[in-house]
């Protein structure tokens, strides 16, 4: 699977940019799954619903299924937060895994700056950034995308990983 990482702060703009691209590569036929990692906890049922209750009374997973989708939750009980590589090997296969998030893993990344001037850039201290989305220029060698060109972005992704 080939993989395309995107890094930056948060309010950035990150997951508004995968959203589009996420459309993007499916127009184009390519099947797109997505790791995204929460700095926090997170619900994905809500109270009341019988997934939540058979979790919360202790269920270590809890698999939902009906005609349209399945999803499953795994209760960490004080285990260890999965790796990159292991949140991978749960994917099925795809053409493109877009990964909102860790971002000190060792993957190509993109990084996402607004040039507002309050956050600092991530690329000088990250050697796997290979580009800079942002909605204005930056002084480096990186190649330099427009922010607000998605298109331009998905077309830079797939020449990369030559998925093009």
């Amino acid at each position: 699977m080939k993989m395309m990482g995107f890094a930056g702060w948060s309010g950035s703009g990150k997951t508004t940019l995968v959203e589009q691209l996420i459309g993007l590569f499916e127009q184009r036929g390519l099947v797109v799954s997505l790791i995204k990692h929460a700095h926090h906890d997170f619900e994905v049922d809500q109270p009341g619903k019988d997934s939540y209750r058979h979790r919360h009374a202790g269920c270590r997973e809890v698999l939902i299924t009906s005609a349209r989708r399945w999803a499953i939750m795994h209760e960490l009980r004080g285990q260890p937060e999965l790796t990159l590589d292991q949140a991978l090997a749960r994917l099925s296969p795809c053409d493109l895994v877009l990964v909102e998030g860790f971002k000190r893993a060792t993957i190509p990344k993109i990084e996402i700056w607004r040039g507002d001037g309050e956050k600092p850039l991530l690329f000088p201290e990250d050697p796997y950034i290979v580009a800079i989305a942002s909605d204005r220029p930056v002084a480096t060698a990186l190649p330099q995308l427009d922010l607000n060109d998605p298109p331009a972005i998905a077309g830079f992704i797939l020449k990369t990983l030559s998925l093009a």
